[in-house]
């Protein structure tokens, strides 16, 4: 993966492009390269998985880094507030969206959500593009406000941090082929653009179709603060797996087609994944805890959209 995404810059990086085709070939192949090292590299090793040596993930995690993220704030988006409150509106941070897009049944509506099945894909192509430019930067800020990065100097360091990895990203992705290349500067952003078009579809639907499904429970607290399941019951009531049988899919999206799995488990390699569903399934049965799997990515992707719609309609309003 990080063969795929680099190889591809260092030919743009050496000028010996000449043809438009060429151009945006090479930054799309590049755009699959950066989708896997963020499913199949960056996100074990910032779980911890990728080795049991813990110097080896936290240097496979600044892989994140090297492709516009950042993986300060995402270990406390994802690991923290994602994994630790799966579809518990307000706490998991994968639901917190722009107004015009509703994740969650508890979210409030708006008329324009009524579309949001159509225009929903746009937003998510331009996902990874936020997170090279704004999103980074609004979250650290929020995060710190939380309570989080509250040690001395954790949160200025975290943010120049942050910063010069960004411009370093930049400057090997974008700037040096403007320099190299003898095409118009606007031919090579949009080149640019779309290798992220291409990582932020394919990242954005893996992830979405995880947990925003019509068979996925999206359960809030009590009043005490209390949830009505325990934490291993809670992650089986809102994920989903899909194309458990597709070993492309399972090479390409890091595992991540095992989302049950990965959540139940993450502490272990996606590798494993495989080997551990029967396992994982059968727990549930014998617990009497949903499993839910769909057959294929399509299948996943069409029933997504479905949630998508009805998350839209007034109906689907809970008070």
């Amino acid at each position: 993966m990080l063969s795929l995404f680099f190889v591809p810059l260092i030919v743009l990086a050496t000028g010996t492009v000449t043809t438009v085709w060429l151009l945006f070939l090479l930054y799309l192949i590049s755009g699959f390269g950066m989708a896997g090292i963020g499913m199949g590299v960056m996100h074990d090793a910032i779980h911890g998985s990728y080795s049991k040596n813990k110097r080896i993930n936290t240097l496979l995690g600044y892989s994140f880094n090297l492709i516009g993220a950042n993986a300060t704030v995402w270990k406390i988006q994802h690991n923290i507030l994602h994994h630790t409150y799966t579809n518990i509106d307000e706490a998991d941070d994968d639901l917190n969206a722009p107004f015009f897009l509703r994740f969650s049944p508890h979210a409030k509506h708006y008329w324009v959500h009524q579309y949001q099945h159509i225009y929903i894909w746009f937003f998510y192509s331009i996902s990874t593009i936020s997170w090279i430019t704004t999103k980074d930067f609004v979250r650290l800020k929020r995060y710190r406000d939380m309570g989080f990065l509250a040690k001395k100097n954790e949160y200025k360091t975290a943010l120049v941090g942050m910063t010069a990895w960004k411009l370093f990203y930049y400057s090997y992705a974008l700037v040096l082929p403007m320099l190299m290349i003898s095409q118009s500067w606007w031919l090579i952003l949009l080149a640019f653009l779309c290798m992220h078009f291409v990582t932020g579809i394919l990242v954005s639907i893996v992830f979405q179709i995880a947990h925003i499904m019509p068979v996925n429970d999206f359960p809030l607290p009590n009043s005490k603060g209390m949830m009505k399941n325990d934490w291993y019951a809670h992650q089986f009531a809102t994920t989903s797996n899909f194309s458990p049988n597709s070993k492309l899919l399972f090479w390409l999206l890091g595992g991540l087609n095992y989302q049950v799995e990965h959540h139940v488990l993450p502490d272990v390699c996606h590798i494993h994944y495989k080997k551990l569903t029967k396992i994982v399934a059968d727990t549930a049965q014998d617990f009497g805890m949903s499993y839910h799997v769909k057959k294929s990515m399509a299948r996943a992707i069409i029933d997504h959209t479905k949630m998508l719609r009805l998350l839209g309609k007034k109906e689907m309003v809970t008070t």
